[in-house]
């Protein structure tokens, strides 16, 4: 892990973060990311980016949640947020469901959906997170286990504890599982199978989480989530 990716965990953020850097598991995530590195794999996204996340959606700005598993294991797509890829890549089979499933719920037309890069939402306070945060180029799920699902466990338990009206969408068993300890008497918890092709169909498409959202948001004093993306 770089310095230079911690040291711009943006001030929020860091300032309810910044003990987990310390502590053993974090040390250990560290080592292993150095041994790769030397190693001469190829990981995801760059160091730079391991936080995307974090200082793009500031931590005051959080007003929704989507959680994601692994960043993408092919050349030139992750970046930092979760489902999110590079402008001019091929837009994922996931998140070609994800588009439908806003466009169907929302009345948004195709056009407005024309690339991949969900820095649009992050702007508005979506907080992209995928529960692991690197990946080895090629090997889908190589991190697992290495400590980072420690890290946004803990990021999980912050936003659950200090914030109020945050909406959670989680999509899938690991999804659900990881986000089993949000209140749901202080938070909007939306769940939903993945929109993996694999899975999409049993319920994700359908499940008007975008709308659902937006109307809690507005219900509790807050703006709504344009989700197009320009």
């Amino acid at each position: 892990m770089s310095t230079e990716a911690q040291i711009r965990l943006e001030p929020g953020w860091k300032s309810r973060l910044e003990g987990e850097f310390e502590k053993p598991y974090m040390r250990d995530l560290k080592e292993f990311l150095r041994q790769e590195m030397s190693l001469r794999k190829v990981i995801y996204p760059k160091g730079s980016e391991y936080f995307s996340a974090f200082n793009t959606t500031a931590f005051d700005q959080v007003r929704v949640v989507i959680l994601g598993q692994d960043p993408y294991h092919g050349p030139d797509q992750a970046h930092g947020l979760c489902f999110s890829v590079q402008h001019g890549i091929e837009i994922p089979p996931s998140l070609v469901n994800i588009f439908k499933e806003i466009q169907s719920d929302l009345g948004l037309a195709p056009a407005d959906f024309k690339h991949g890069h969900l820095r649009a939402w992050a702007d508005q306070g979506v907080l992209l997170l995928n529960s692991v945060l690197t990946v080895e180029a090629g090997r889908a799920a190589s991190h697992q286990g290495r400590g980072w699902e420690t890290f946004t466990d803990r990021v999980i338990a912050v936003l659950n504890e200090t914030k109020e009206h945050v909406v959670f969408m989680l999509w899938g068993a690991y999804a659900q599982k990881k986000g089993a300890v949000i209140d749901e008497a202080r938070h909007l918890v939306l769940r939903a199978p993945h929109p993996s092709p694999l899975s999409a169909h049993r319920g994700f498409l359908g499940c008007r989480h975008f709308s659902k959202a937006n109307a809690y948001l507005v219900q509790h004093g807050l703006d709504p989530v344009d989700w197009r993306l320009p």
